[in-house]
């Protein structure tokens, strides 16, 4: 249920509704907005008189939510939500870029490549230090090492660092990663959802390979009902008939999420496709669809790459597309005013 409040509702009349909602069970989510302010009332509201709470003076309309995703859906935050990292941020306007290798293969490539991106103008550093892999005989990551090497490459750059979570155990080394990477196949590992959701670094999570948008909006939902609202969305392509390419981008799930949430959304197009080539296109698609962001995969010699190097673009190639990419981000806010 969402209760929609006049402007400038009286302050007394205000905190006697929401003592008396609590008393009732009831959590309370407020939503400052340009016009009005919103409470999210999430909980059993079944019992709840709503033609006794919209007679209230400082109530404008009462409105019971159907959707299961509550903290999530936009009805109870129309604002679009902005997750502040480092001195950047995701949402609010800006194209945010994530750039780095698929997997971490020592300090002097990752700090190397980097440098690079950040010169072309990404914002954030991707990088993976734990890997799920399909097959146990693939390289599975440097781990902890990993973790270290991409540490040295944001003090010696500056780019907050965004990496995969897989397992529970792994959360204390987590300590200097800025944004929690929860990947595809953990999408619906709840109990690690709930886990990010008790601590406070924002958390990005990946769509699954057969997930639905309510789905997905549900595993964002396990985070913020833990108390932490840093949430993005991650569209990296879902698992079609088609096998010409890895994975088949949903683009249209921007205009959805949109619609949907006020959650920011990424778009990956390196694991969508699975070859450099259409890295390229698909990257810019995604930004005149809307999409807040980006992450692509970036290695100095992809050819020799220990993960994922037929996907990966080199820096020169990253640094092309990048300025074609901020371009016509600024081109499209121009147009949509």
């Amino acid at each position: 249920m969402i209760v929609v409040l006049k402007q400038n509702p009286n302050r007394e009349q205000l905190d006697s509704l929401i003592a008396w909602l609590q008393d009732k069970g009831i959590t309370i989510h407020t939503s400052l907005g340009a016009a009005h302010t919103i409470l999210g009332l999430v909980g059993d509201t079944s019992a709840l008189d709503i033609d006794l709470i919209a007679a209230l003076d400082i109530v404008e309309d009462v409105k019971r939510v159907q959707e299961p995703y509550k903290n999530a859906n936009r009805k109870f935050h129309p604002e679009d939500t902005v997750v502040k990292v480092g001195s950047t941020q995701i949402g609010g306007g800006t194209l945010t870029i994530m750039a780095g290798p698929c997997s971490v293969e020592s300090e002097e490539q990752v700090v190397a490549i980097a440098k690079a991106v950040k010169a072309s103008g990404a914002t954030m550093l991707r990088g993976g230090a734990f890997k799920p892999r399909t097959s146990p005989y693939s390289f599975q990551g440097l781990g902890a090492t990993g973790l270290a090497y991409l540490k040295a490459a944001k003090e010696e750059t500056g780019l907050p660092i965004v990496t995969e979570l897989m397992d529970l155990s792994q959360l204390p080394l987590f300590k200097d990663v800025d944004v929690i990477q929860i990947g595809a196949r953990n999408m619906q590992n709840f109990d690690l959802l709930k886990a990010v959701g008790r601590q406070e670094k924002p958390v990005m999570i990946k769509r699954g390979m057969s997930a639905t948008y309510e789905e997905w909006l549900m595993s964002a939902e396990y985070v913020m009902a833990g108390g932490n609202e840093n949430v993005i969305l991650c569209e990296r392509g879902i698992r079609t008939f088609e096998h010409l390419t890895r994975n088949t981008l949903d683009l249209q799930a921007i205009p959805v999420m949109k619609r949907l949430t006020h959650l920011p959304i990424i778009i990956d197009p390196s694991h969508a496709g699975g070859k450099n080539w259409l890295v390229d296109p698909m990257a810019q698609a995604a930004v005149a669809a809307g999409a807040d962001g980006l992450q692509i995969e970036v290695h100095n010699d992809p050819a020799r790459a220990l993960c994922d190097g037929p996907q990966s673009l080199r820096p020169d190639a990253f640094d092309a597309l990048a300025q074609k990419l901020l371009k016509l981000h600024e081109c499209i806010r121009s147009i949509n005013g």
